[in-house]
């Protein structure tokens, strides 16, 4: 059984993924779905449906009742079907929809399924509507009903349904092209009886393809609304409106409408709308989680609408359960940490009142950085001023000096927590101790994550109004307005802070003590939290909503304290059908104590005063897990009341896109740009880990393993070694060795070298002086080691050199003469110069920049930053064709510069001999790896490479079983290759007339290869050797990339991601017999896969985010699973499929049988990963007619099914060949 720690760190790295449902599935929290059935009551012309009017704010006659409905407790007896920006059913006349468009409440009164502006102009779908009373409808709403509401025994009498069916978003002049083929189905069920009315929302699968529409009065983009809205009350002088229920009124959430459910079934939502109460009642039922699934969205975690907090007007209650780690297993014991006063140093002596405010004096002897080096960050400098020393850190790092992480790198934090505590009026308290508390952190949108495990039932819902516990990780990594600092920036992430909690009302108290630690050898913050006291009860099954709140931070001498009162809203589980709600409020008093450097003014020019701004606060508690979550979005600023909008840039907001390891710059007004933090490369909107082990292959030193790690790097001694205290410096163990107590500088200035007995010895390392227990920078610039016409840079323990503006050369050696420019760079400096501004989105809307890579290449994606178009480019810049995606969209792009040659020892492009069994074979840029396979499980331990080519970049594999070959594709050449999987080098096979050949896939019985060529656009056969080839396609192809063959059958598949029709088609290995296998509703097919054993033809897609199936011979196909990120290839092995991810950086592995992951494995190296197959041990069963001899064909021969055909190669000329069927 895994533990707990173990659990909570899974979690955490699910929500790097951002991809609930494949979180849910690892643990086994969701049952395999079958496959969707039709969620819509019978509907149309043919039902005695009426037909709305085309239009763009058609509206119905009043539809006369012969049922009342009961609304908010009122009978009504006709109801106005709308639509246009409706989707809404209006219980007045409705007022146009400029008056209402974006608002919520309607003063009409209204029940909105979809309230969006909608279109139905020129046939662009239709509304129906009827009354129904016929027994087979009733059944199947009050079916509906009792799946929501299992324990009643309501009967309807009357149903209305409304069908909105295929309608289209309003669309102005010049929107939005992405939208116009977009279409939305949906219905609402109103089904009453003498007493009660209850309507039923249902959203078919897939149904939603828009989910917000672009204002008439110039608002931009409005996302639709899902609720209700009971009609205002008009008085002589003045109108009181309604009440009102929100369900989704954001795009994530009107997302998941088809994903989720309140009755337990995908898409359907279930809601009492009227009876003897006036407020609306949601369905509730506990295997909701079944139902949801997340969306996609590239490093970011979205919420699920949940019908579970409703108050009498307001409803914003979302949940978000798999958004935050969690756990199930008990705790790994550690020891207990207490919070005593820190011990007093020799120089610096601390003091705690009963307040836990920190006093500080010193004595008076000199701190300078030469003695107290080793307290600053290794991503720091230190500065000496008269009375003392101060550490900053570098740029691309935020802290305070002694403390350092790179700037825009998400966070973790983990701790303890322990607590005695008194729940509502109980004699008894709860106590619990070596509680694990984790937290991630999304540094760059400000947005925390905490999770705390085995709080037992009896305590957990009663500390949900307590999120601030969490809060203070928010704190310390809220997003900063410019000229403001949030908590590690001040702290470092070492402070403590106490915190009195007064509930108001009965006047309960309870006192949080915490002590952060900084930061420790794994790179994560460390937390210790003690709380003490009683607290309200709240009963089990409630839930707890935080409004968005502001609070004020005064700092002043080494100090911050902060006040605040808190409301929170508890709505407790239903009792007779009715969820009653309650308002609590608490007074909150917090003060955090922290060592300031006293010295740098220039510290103090922060504000004393500072606002932290929390919102889209989630609270759970999971009883099953017994886990605490906690979840909010914070930033730090100036004190304002939110009216006014000059600090609203999408930094500030955390809505920016950057990638989740980048951060994010703001320009003037809206405008930003992404940077990718230290570690990292990219355009900001997608990073890319740094490998400083292959581009820095002597950074560990000898007898060491450098391991690449996201962002960093860690050394590992090999057997018989340990380190020589400098990180780097492996030396001969010796169990005398007294170097692990020694008194040397820090290991990034100083070794500390064994010389026998219990003697050493301390060191600088090179690039620093002294006597090996304090070192200095040496300063090579004041050395002249930089050429006269060159500018020198010191950097701690090193130093670098750069040629003066007109000069080029190593900074050694400088020549007069510019640094000739590749030709990406001299359009870019074009592009620039001509725009005359410093951000690119200030040009003017027709400037296109190029992008190129730090060698001066073509980026392989090219995007227009205006338009947000983008497209893929060949080598020399040219726009590849059928390319082109909308905005918002990167298509898949092949980059074909291969990575620079790391200087060092040369690898041999030898292949390592494969041990016995099945493998999975996959590219990785200049590499191909493999992964033993146990029966259907990934056998991770045993993972290597197999064969390195550090100057190629290798898109498609393929596998022989009978020679026990691997092929391979290069674009970087572009060349075709194979190599003997028993040893020995690898051969060249094809490497004329060829452009980007990507997919590749060999046909063991015929032995022949095909393979496709992006930029040729054909697709092609040969021998395995090589040679003669032969184009079978060359019309009709635009972006060619998987091919696959069915050697037994004599069929060959491919697809072909073409952004204006994407396919999948299929012919006959000799060509003929082609046709179109899938058209719809495929966005960037990728992968491709044929299963030998189960004629299943399998694909992933990175447009539609899915993983699909089908028989070729047979209608009809599978949804496997979806919601997957950006898979590139697949290939099939059992009972599973295994897919790479250029998001995640893994081989994913997926149960088809019961769709649902069930492993993944991610290499050392973090890198795009490619092409992969699967090596069997031995050949599947069957055979064709080109088995034996060669078919009897004098050169190709290509199978067909029941037959094969004989074919000559292109460049054959003469008698010699003979052609027939």
């Amino acid at each position: 059984m895994l533990s707990s720690s173990q659990l909570i760190t899974a979690w955490l790295l699910c929500l790097l993924m951002i991809h609930l449902l494949e979180c849910f599935l690892i643990f086994g929290q969701l049952k395999p779905q079958p496959h969707p059935e039709p969620l819509l009551l019978p509907h149309g012309p043919g039902h005695g449906d009426a037909a709305l009017e085309h239009g763009d704010d058609s509206r119905s006659a009043a539809l006369e009742l012969s049922r009342a409905l009961r609304f908010y407790g009122t009978a009504v007896r006709s109801l106005h079907v709308s639509v246009a920006t409706n989707g809404i059913i209006a219980v007045n006349e409705p007022s146009n929809e400029e008056k209402y468009l974006g608002q919520f409440p309607v003063s009409f009164g209204a029940i909105a399924p979809f309230m969006a502006d909608l279109d139905t102009t020129d046939g662009h779908g239709n509304v129906y509507y009827r009354e129904d009373s016929s027994s087979e409808v009733l059944k199947l709403a009050s079916d509906y009903i009792k799946r929501g509401f299992p324990e009643t025994t309501f009967e309807p009498s009357s149903v209305v349904i409304v069908t909105w069916k295929l309608v289209a978003p309003y669309q102005g002049p010049g929107e939005d092209p992405t939208l116009e083929e977009k279409r939305n189905t949906f219905q609402a069920v109103l089904a009453s009886s003498d007493s009660s009315s209850y309507a039923i929302f249902l959203y078919p699968e897939d149904s939603l393809q828009f989910y917000s529409t672009y204002s008439k009065n110039d608002d931009g983009k409005i996302p639709a609304m899902v609720g209700f809205s009971q009609a205002s009350t008009n008085y002589y002088f003045w109108e009181k409106p309604g009440s009102y229920n929100i369900i989704a009124n954001d795009e994530d959430s009107i997302r998941n409408l088809h994903k989720s459910s309140n009755a337990g079934k995908k898409g359907v939502w279930v809601f009492e709308i009227g009876s003897s109460s006036d407020s609306i009642v949601p369905a509730k039922i506990s295997n909701v989680l079944e139902s949801v699934e997340s969306s996609e969205q590239d490093q970011e975690m979205t919420s699920k609408p949940f019908m579970s907090d409703y108050g009498s007007t307001e409803i914003r209650q979302q949940y978000v359960t798999s958004n935050f780690p969690t756990a199930k297993a008990p705790p790994r014991q550690f020891p207990a940490q207490q919070f005593p006063p820190q011990e007093p140093q020799v120089i610096d002596v601390e003091e705690f009142d009963e307040t836990g405010i920190v006093f500080r004096y010193h004595t008076d002897v000199q701190q300078t950085c030469a003695n107290n080096r080793h307290q600053c960050s290794v991503h720091a400098i230190c500065k000496d001023y008269p009375n003392g020393f101060c550490c900053s850190c570098i740029a691309g790092y935020k802290g305070n000096g002694r403390q350092c992480v790179a700037e825009g790198s998400p966070q973790r934090v983990n701790g303890k927590v322990k607590g005695r505590i008194f729940v509502g009026n109980n004699p008894v308290p709860v106590t619990f101790e070596n509680t694990d508390l984790h937290s991630y952190v999304v540094m760059n949108q400000g947005r925390a994550y905490t999770a705390i495990s085995t709080i037992p039932e009896t305590l957990g819902y009663s500390l949900l109004p307590l999120a601030s516990i969490g809060g203070i990780i928010g704190w310390m990594f809220a997003v900063e307005q410019q000229g403001y600092k949030n908590g590690f920036s001040v702290t470092g992430g070492e402070f403590t802070r106490q915190t009195e909690v007064t509930f108001l009302g009965n006047n309960e108290k309870l006192v949080i003590k915490q002590k952060f630690s900084g930061i420790d050898e794994h790179g994560h913050l460390t937390i210790s939290t003690e709380m003490e006291g009683r607290i309200p009860e709240i009963p089990s099954g409630a839930s707890v909503h935080i409004e968005p709140y502001t609070e004020l931070y005064h700092t002043s001498s080494s100090v911050i304290t902060s006040s605040s009162t808190r409301e929170y809203t508890v709505t407790e589980p239903e009792r007779d059908g009715v969820a009653s709600t309650y308002t609590g409020a608490y007074q909150w008093r917090q003060t955090i104590s922290f060592d300031e450097c006293i010295h740098d003014e220039s510290l103090h020019a922060t504000s004393a005063t500072q606002q932290l701004s929390v919102d889209s606060v989630f609270v759970l508690y999971n009883r099953d897990e017994q886990i605490l979550r906690y979840a909010m979005s914070n930033s730090i600023g100036p004190i304002s009341d939110g009216s006014a909008d000059i600090n609203r840039n999408p930094c500030y907001t955390g809505t920016h896109n950057c990638d989740t390891n980048a951060i994010c710059r703001p320009g003037t007004g809206n405008r930003f740009f992404c940077e990718c933090s230290i570690g990292f490369r990219g355009d900001g909107n997608v990073c890319y880990d740094v490998d400083e082990c292959s581009e820095q292959p002597a950074v560990c030193g000898s007898n060491a393993v450098c391991n690449n790690q996201p962002g960093t790097y860690r050394c590992e001694c090999v057997d018989g070694y340990q380190f020589a205290a400098d990180g780097q410096t492996c030396v001969a163990v010796d169990q005398n060795s007294e170097c692990s107590t020694h008194g040397c500088d820090i290991p990034q200035r100083a070794q500390c070298v064994y010389t026998g007995g219990s003697a050493y010895i301390c060191t600088c390392l090179p690039g620093f002086s002294g006597d090996g227990r304090a070192c200095e920078d040496t300063d090579e610039c004041q050395q002249g080691r930089c050429h006269p016409d060159a500018f020198c840079y010191n950097t701690p323990g090193s130093f670098s050199c750069q040629c003066k503006a007109g000069y080029r050369g190593d900074g050694f050696q400088c020549v007069l003469g510019g640094v000739e420019k590749t030709r990406c760079q001299h359009e870019q400096e074009v592009a620039l110069a001509s725009g005359g501004a410093f951000f690119q989105r200030e040009m003017r809307v027709a400037q296109f920049v190029p992008q190129c890579d730090e060698h001066g290449n073509y980026l392989p994606t090219q995007c227009h930053s205006n338009t947000g178009y983008c497209w893929c480019v060949d080598r020399d810049g040219n726009e590849i064709d059928g390319t082109r995606s909308g905005p918002g969209v990167q298509p898949p792009c092949l980059s074909t510069a291969a990575p620079p040659v790391a200087i060092g020892p040369s690898v041999r492009p030898d292949t390592i001999p494969l041990p016995p069994g099945t493998h999975l074979l996959f590219a990785q840029s200049g590499k191909i790896e493999h992964v033993p396979l146990e029966g259907n499980n990934m056998k991770k331990n045993g993972a290597k490479a197999l064969l390195h080519i550090p100057d190629k970049v290798i898109i498609g594999v393929a596998y022989d079983c009978m020679d026990k070959m691997v092929y391979w594709t290069d674009i970087s050449g572009p060349s075709i290759s194979r190599a003997s999987l028993h040893g020995g080098e690898p051969t060249t096979i094809i490497k004329t007339d060829l452009g980007s050949p990507e997919g590749i896939a060999v046909d063991h019985l015929g032995r022949n290869i095909f393979w496709t060529d992006s930029q040729l656009d054909r697709i092609e056969v040969a021998r395995l050797d090589g040679r003669q080839r032969r184009i079978l396609f060359d019309t009709g192809l635009v972006n060619p990339r998987a091919i696959v063959v069915d050697p037994v059958r004599g069929n060959l598949y491919w697809t072909d991601w073409n952004r204006e029709a994407p396919k999948i088609e299929t012919s006959y290995m000799d060509g003929t017999n082609r046709k179109i296998l899938v058209k719809d509703d495929l966005g960037l097919p990728n992968g491709l896969t044929f299963d030998p054993y189960s004629s299943m033809l399998c694909w992933v897609d990175a447009g539609t985010k899915k993983l699909e199936c089908m028989n070729p011979n047979q209608f009809g196909r599978r949804k496997i699973v979806e919601g997957i990120q950006y898979p590139f290839s697949v290939t099939s092995y059992g009972k599973n499929l295994y897919y790479t991810d250029w998001r995640r950086d893994a081989v994913v592995a997926v149960d088809r049988m019961v769709s649902i992951e069930n492993d993944n494995f991610q290499p050392h190296k973090r890198s795009r990963l490619y092409g992969i197959t699967t090596a069997f041990a031995q050949c599947p069963g069957g055979h064709n007619y080109c088995s034996v001899n060669n078919g009897g064909c004098t050169h190709l021969c290509l199978a067909t099914p029941g037959g094969r055909t004989c074919r000559c190669p292109d460049n054959t000329v003469g008698v010699d060949c003979i052609e027939r069927n």
